[in-house]
């Protein structure tokens, strides 16, 4: 099984482009086919990952790993999924200065954009219909009013700090699940 972790997040940090959140669909996608975790776990483990330090993917991969195997399985995940990068830079390091401006090279990374763009906006779509859509229905309300309450809050100022806005989500989410929620109970 820890040989099995570091390849898949081997594997996921060799073929994804754009940084952590770029990774999800394929983490979603490798996760769920070991059996390793539900949809919800990964919803759980992203949650968790975006709530600590350090760098998303490597957090993911972390969790997930800590999650199946304890300590080793973190250590074999986090390794994998690092390992790649650290590769490629290192090998990008010794030749940049050979390749910078080859046209080929800059069409490469501009056609690259557009599917980094792409593999995030997949992820946000994920995570908010596994979220807020239960079986085709919307189902969780009030998260939808903590949503909407948050983005008025950064549309009307513009330079609050992202801090600010999930220090507030959090305490909403508390109060709308907790205290308020047998005024609010849909």
């Amino acid at each position: 099984m820890i040989a099995q972790l570091f390849t898949v997040f081997f594997k996921i940090g060799l073929f994804t482009f754009g940084g952590g959140y770029a990774m999800i669909p394929l983490i979603k996608a490798e996760v769920i086919s070991h059996n390793w975790a539900t949809v919800s776990d990964i919803i759980d483990f992203i949650g968790i990952s975006e709530s600590t330090p350090g760098p998303f993917a490597i957090n993911i991969a972390t969790f997930i790993g800590f999650n199946k195997e304890g300590i080793l399985g973190a250590a074999a995940a986090t390794l994998g999924v690092v390992l790649p990068s650290l590769i490629i830079i290192l090998i990008i390091s010794k030749f940049f200065f050979d390749f910078q401006d080859n046209k080929y090279v800059k069409a490469v990374l501009a056609g690259l954009r557009p599917a980094v763009v792409g593999t995030i906006a997949s992820s946000a779509f994920t995570i908010f219909a596994s979220i807020f859509i239960t079986n085709g229905k919307v189902t969780n309300y009030i998260g939808i009013i903590i949503l909407i309450i948050i983005l008025m809050l950064k549309f009307k100022f513009k330079k609050m700090h992202p801090i600010m806005l999930i220090i507030l989500s959090g305490v909403m989410g508390y109060l709308f699940y907790g205290p308020l929620h047998f005024l609010f109970p849909f």
